[in-house]
């Protein structure tokens, strides 16, 4: 039975969609606009507490019984544990994939967030503050990626779910006014990981 996926078209939705298309895992798309406030709906928020997208609801969960799985690093680790794939098997790999899901989670994705907040504030002063601030942290993570992805073709060696998680996010390099030519091992990654037939499908899957 297909997997209810409930989305839009942001970073954090596309870190799912790329690992459903990647792990050939069936699926429906519900789209949940979030400018339109949908994510408040009662409906939504029986399977997403937060009310925040993405969320899933895999109706072959554990034992056969329906499961609904709510923030994106979650739904990565589950999705990755249900079938075995882009997640190892051994302790010191898995610890691995799980560091750089959390530098996502943690930093990748909210530092970014920010900048994608403040160029849309329209006091001068406040959006100057704001952009100097995170677009500076923003740029570091982007150093701090281009590092490791210097020793390694992918961010754990090979490709894994952290990958998906932190290529939602670069995605949107543009828009955090991030030149990949400043980050040469980053650029290098973010057009091996675009080129992957599975990943490809992923961005191209209409989730708004």
């Amino acid at each position: 039975m297909a997997i209810e996926f409930w989305t839009w078209n942001t970073p954090n939705g596309r870190k799912i969609s790329v690992a459903l298309e990647e792990m050939g895992l069936a699926y429906t798309v519900h789209p949940v606009n979030i400018s339109k406030d949908e994510q408040f709906a009662p409906e939504f928020l029986k399977i997403s507490p937060n009310n925040k997208i993405p969320a899933i609801v895999d109706p072959d969960g554990p034992g056969g019984a329906p499961i609904s799985v709510f923030e994106s690093g979650a739904i990565l680790y589950y999705l990755a544990m249900k079938t075995g794939q882009f997640f190892p098997t051994d302790l010191r790999g898995q610890a691995r994939v799980m560091e750089w899901l959390m530098w996502q989670m943690g930093g990748f994705g909210p530092m970014p967030g920010q900048v994608h907040h403040f160029l849309q504030v329209e006091n001068e002063a406040d959006r100057r503050y704001g952009l100097e601030r995170y677009m500076k942290e923003t740029r570091r993570l982007y150093g701090v990626l281009d590092k490791r992805l210097g020793l390694v073709p992918y961010v754990a060696g090979e490709v894994s779910i952290a990958d998906f998680a932190i290529l939602g996010w670069a995605w949107r390099h543009e828009r955090h006014q991030v030149d990949l030519a400043d980050f040469p091992h980053v650029q290098r990654w973010y057009g091996t990981m675009m080129a992957r037939p599975g990943t490809e499908r992923g961005f191209a899957v209409a989730l708004s």
